[in-house]
């Protein structure tokens, strides 16, 4: 089961074992990480679930659809490593991934 860490701006961590195939997103929202909003429920249809995935992982992770980027548009204080969590999809090379949750959501 991957592990990821969420850092919230004050620099807590929470720690989460997640289920490959479930979202970054439900992940956070399963264990009540704070910051992490999720207005849509998961449909990319908000930028409520936004996060700076550590540059580590960037490139593990992947770049964002067209749909999530048009998105992040709307995400408070988009940095080059923006994602929204509920369109990372949880796999095995992602243990250990670390994301940070901006200090609000859009």
């Amino acid at each position: 089961m991957p592990k990821i860490t969420y850092i919230i701006p004050d620099g807590t961590r929470f720690d989460v074992e997640a289920d490959n195939g479930s979202t970054v997103m439900e992940n956070a929202i399963r264990n009540a990480v704070p910051g992490i909003e999720a207005e849509c429920g998961g449909a990319c249809a908000c930028a409520t679930c936004h996060v700076y995935v550590d540059e580590e992982w960037s490139g593990t992770v992947g770049q964002p659809e067209a749909m999530e980027e048009d998105m992040l548009d709307f995400a408070y204080e988009v940095q080059p490593t923006s994602r929204l969590s509920c369109q990372i999809i949880v796999r095995d090379e992602l243990d250990g991934l670390v994301v940070r949750i901006p200090e609000r959501q859009a």
